[in-house]
C-alpha cells in the first residue's frame, strides 16, 4: 500500500507545467547530482541539512521532496516538514524513478543560468508579443518558478545584461534566441532538454505565429491576434506578462490534452419539430 504522503511519477507529471504544480525540492546529495546532473522540470536544489530555512520558505505552500531514490532523504524531509504544518509529499522512486518512467522529461541543469537571490534573472526587449511572453512562461513553469524578467529598450538589453548579470534572450547574438527558422522558444526547448510531445506541439504554433508562417499551423493567426491584443491592452509589460502566462497555461493544456478536439455548432443534432397536420376549411385554431 502506498504511503499517504507519496506521489508517483505519473501523478507528478500531470502537475508539472501547470500553475497548480507544488514546489519541487530536490535534496539529492551533491556527489549523486554530479554523476547525474539533471533536474525534474521546475525543481529547486536544497540541502537536507537546512530544513528550518526550507520550512520557513515553504509556509502556506505545498511541496514535493525529491532525492535520488525516493528513500531516506525525501521521506525524512517530508515527515520533518509535515511536523511544521507544511503539506509535504515525497516522489516515489526519486530522480531515478522519474528518469525511468516512460514519457517524462528532465531539465539539463547546466543550461540554467546561475541564481541571484534565489532566482534566475533574464532581460529582453520591451513591449513583448509572442516569443517574449512564451519564453518566460516556459521558464516559470519548467525551469525556475521564481525567475525575474526585465523588459527594456532594445538598444539597452546588452548593457542591462552586463550591468545586472542578467541572461539576455530573444535578441541577436545570444544563445537563447532565434536559430535559422526556429524561434527562441524552440531554442530554449533544445538547450534545456525539454522535448516532450506537448511542448513540441506548442512550439510549432509559437514558431508559426512569431515568424509569420501561418501555413505551419492553423492556430498561428489566432495566437498572433491575441498577442497583439494583449500588447495593446496593457501599458505595463509586467502586467502583460501576468496576463500572458494565463494564455500559455491554456495553450499548454490544449497541446497536452485537447489538441485533437474539434468544435461545431450545434453540438448535437437539433430536435425534430413535428409538422402540423393540414387543417380543413372552417377549422378554427
Amino acid at each position: 500500500m502506498p504511503a499517504p504522503n507519496e506521489l508517483t511519477p505519473a501523478q507528478l507529471s500531470r502537475l508539472i507545467g501547470t500553475p497548480d504544480c507544488p514546489r519541487l525540492i530536490d535534496l539529492t546529495l551533491d556527489e549523486d547530482f554530479a554523476q547525474d546532473p539533471y533536474l525534474i522540470p521546475g525543481a529547486e536544489r536544497h540541502s537536507h541539512r537546512d530544513l528550518p530555512a526550507l520550512a520557513q520558505d515553504l509556509q502556506g505552500q505545498r511541496a514535493v521532496l525529491i532525492c535520488q531514490k525516493g528513500a531516506k532523504l525525501s521521506q525524512g524531509a517530508a515527515a520533518w516538514l509535515a511536523g511544521d504544518g507544511i503539506d509535504a509529499m515525497y516522489l516515489q522512486g526519486g530522480n531515478l524513478g522519474w528518469r525511468d518512467t516512460p514519457g517524462t522529461i528532465r531539465l539539463t541543469a547546466a543550461a540554467r543560468p546561475p541564481l541571484h537571490d534565489g532566482a534566475t534573472l533574464w532581460v529582453t526587449r520591451h513591449r513583448p508579443k509572442i516569443d517574449r511572453i512564451a519564453c518566460p512562461w516556459l521558464i516559470r513553469r519548467f525551469v525556475d518558478r521564481r525567475a525575474r524578467f526585465l523588459f527594456v529598450a532594445p538598444d539597452q538589453v546588452a548593457e542591462v545584461a552586463s550591468r545586472f548579470d542578467a541572461t539576455p534572450f530573444d535578441i541577436d547574438g545570444v544563445p537563447f534566441s532565434h536559430r535559422g527558422e526556429a524561434c527562441s522558444f524552440d531554442t530554449m526547448l533544445d538547450l534545456f532538454g525539454l522535448g516532450s510531445e506537448p511542448l513540441r506541439r506548442l512550439a510549432l504554433v509559437i514558431r508559426a505565429a512569431d515568424t509569420n508562417r501561418h501555413d505551419l499551423h492553423p492556430a498561428a493567426a489566432g495566437l498572433l491576434a491575441i498577442s497583439v491584443g494583449l500588447s495593446r491592452q496593457y501599458r505595463n509589460d509586467q502586467d502583460q506578462l501576468t496576463a500572458g502566462l494565463a494564455l500559455y497555461d491554456a495553450l499548454y493544456r490544449w497541446a497536452r490534452d485537447g489538441y485533437d478536439e474539434a468544435h461545431d455548432w450545434p453540438g448535437t443534432a437539433p430536435a425534430q419539430v413535428p409538422t402540423p397536420a393540414p387543417t380543413k376549411a372552417g377549422d378554427r385554431a
